[in-house]
């Protein structure tokens, strides 16, 4: 008899299952609130402290934590990134907590003695560690903004590292890569190890002691829990250790800062998003403004005379960012009035021939950043107040180095600089001054954290990871909705095409472009190249005829999903 209770009980709760995890990588509803990140446990933090009375930016700041347990590849405490938040009286802004050059950076930092770049250098070894930001981010918006107590908002991701969650497959297939690194990459090496040295199976608890304890010591001492006492003196002295240049003095003088947001429309719509430095708003924008001038209607969505449209206005749009923006606490006259407005855009759009590619040539400049182990949220409050947060370590597991008594890994934000002045070439590499290494500089990004607004209020949140294709593929989504009146789930999945300038070349999702559009597109004279998938996108609109937020996560992300309430 208790044989037969068990098997019905499992029975019975088998559609409870099948319930909850139907909501990851697909629609959901709610109308008192939405998260939606790249993983459902971290979703989960985020909605319970909603329910608890907390507001978008309390939700946020307690899912990056729990990130930093779940998403160790992009969820991060030693990386650094953005955030925009639309307040509930439709006001908005942003605060920037990209990570800073330390004061002992020079712009040869990455050159052999003949002024060339040391290849891997300003991405594989300690030095390419910037300051990180994340935390001080965090903290700030908390005290500008937050409304519960910091402690509460921590105390989830100290549960988390502290008891473990079950190893997912996902993270499983990483840990086996990673177990095999040499020990060069310490942490790494044995991050995803249980105390009896052995990699942890998919299903076991994962615990990381460690971490807890540098999660708990943010949790009570806030902003200075981790950039002074035991956690910067255990950073300057690992530093020491391996020949990197951050010190007590880096951490103690790292400062996250508020901005303005930047600000474009597209027909009915507001468009906010990251100022430099980042260059994702920038470009974002300068799209935006070459797409309305396209009459759409007559154009099929993913057509050949689409594709190529797209490609043009990327081109423009990523010559001009990198010729032009860097930090702005270094550039002071950056020059976002002209690239934002309309009246540029229509100097850019009437240089585009329908009937051929264009040719990208040094004599410009283009190149994105960030790795492509970025990652994104979006938060919606019963208020509605919007939160779009987007954070990296640069690539996958950043570094690959830090200490086993924090827990976390270092980024390898520095490669994101121009390593070598006046040196831009066909591969990619840049040498435009505003973005060259500086003593306390924040190095350019290509993130994009975005709310699009209709009516006062928040219509789309989206962002997401992708480092080269990040402002590609927001821009895309965000054009998928707002003028094709895609699903948000459908805009997400919608094919995207990827075009930087440099490399002179189309990339496209494998299996999403028809053979007919691709012999066309070669005919114009551009070149292809298939990859598996561009953009991690995770989003939440709004249906104003249900009153009901809907949020999706990209069926990319092996965890993610979205929560709502």
């Amino acid at each position: 008899m208790k044989k037969l209770n068990v098997v019905l009980f499992h029975f019975l709760c088998l559609p409870i299952f099948i319930l909850f995890y139907s909501n990851v990588n697909a629609q959901t509803y709610g109308k008192n609130g939405m998260v939606v990140s790249d993983n459902v446990l971290a979703s989960k933090v985020g909605i319970d402290v909603l329910k608890k009375g907390g507001n978008a930016i309390d939700a946020s700041i307690a899912t990056a934590f729990a990130l930093a347990v779940t998403h160790p590849e992009a969820g991060n405490i030693g990386g650094g990134g953005f955030i925009v938040l639309m307040k509930s009286d439709g006001n908005v802004t942003t605060f920037d907590f990209r990570e800073k050059a330390p004061l002992k950076a020079t712009p040869d930092l990455f050159q052999d003695a003949d002024g060339n770049l040391i290849e891997g250098s300003n991405h594989e070894t300690i030095k390419a560690v910037g300051v990180p930001g994340t935390v001080a981010g965090l903290y700030l918006a908390h005290q500008k903004y937050g409304s519960l107590p910091w402690p509460d908002l921590v105390q989830p991701a100290v549960d988390l590292a502290e008891n473990g969650f079950p190893m997912t497959w996902g993270l499983y297939q990483v840990a086996l890569r990673m177990s095999e690194l040499d020990d060069a990459y310490d942490i790494m090496k044995n991050y995803f190890r249980n105390t009896e040295g052995s990699v942890v199976q998919p299903g076991e608890t994962w615990k990381q002691p460690a971490l807890a304890k540098t999660l708990s010591l943010i949790r009570d001492k806030g902003h200075d829990g981790f950039y002074k006492g035991e956690v910067a003196e255990e950073i300057e002295a690992y530093m020491k250790a391996k020949g990197g240049i951050i010190t007590k003095e880096d951490l103690a003088k790292y400062s996250a800062i508020e901005r303005k947001p930047l600000k474009g429309s597209y027909k009915d719509f507001e468009i906010y998003s990251m100022a430099p430095p980042s260059s994702g708003g920038v470009a974002l924008i300068e799209m935006m403004n070459l797409m309305e001038l396209a009459d759409l209607k007559k154009i099929e969505f993913n057509s050949t005379t689409y594709v190529h449209l797209v490609a043009e206005a990327m081109r423009r749009a990523f010559a001009d960012r990198a010729e032009h923006l860097g930090d702005p606490d270094f550039n002071p006259e950056l020059p976002l009035d002209m690239l934002t407005t309309k009246e540029f855009a229509k100097m850019r759009f009437d240089h585009i021939d329908m009937s051929k590619a264009s040719l990208s040539d040094t004599s410009r400049y283009g190149q994105l950043y960030d790795g492509s182990s970025t990652t994104h949220f979006s938060v919606v409050d019963k208020d509605g107040n919007a939160v779009s947060l987007t954070y990296t370590l640069e690539h996958s597991y950043g570094v690959k180095m830090g200490s086993s008594k924090l827990g976390f890994i270092f980024n390898n934000e520095m490669g994101d600089f121009n390593p070598v002045a006046g040196v831009t070439n066909s591969r990619g590499q840049i040498g435009s001054n505003p973005n060259l290494i500086a003593p306390e500089k924040r190095m350019l990004s290509s993130m994009t954290p975005t709310i699009v607004a209709k009516d006062g209020r928040p219509f789309l949140i989206i962002g997401s990871p992708g480092g080269r294709t990040i402002i590609n593929t927001v821009f895309q989504t965000v054009l998928n909705v707002l003028e094709y009146d895609m699903r948000i789930d459908k805009a997400i999945e919608a094919m995207k095409i990827h075009h930087q300038w440099f490399p002179d070349e189309i990339r496209y999702e494998r299996h999403l472009l028809s053979p007919d559009t691709r012999d066309a597109l070669e005919l114009m004279g551009h070149k292809l190249r298939p990859v598996n998938n561009l953009g991690v996108l995770m989003g939440i609109s709004y249906d104003p005829k249900l009153g009901v937020y809907i949020g999706a996560s990209d069926s990319a992300s092996k965890d993610g999903g979205a929560v709502g309430y």
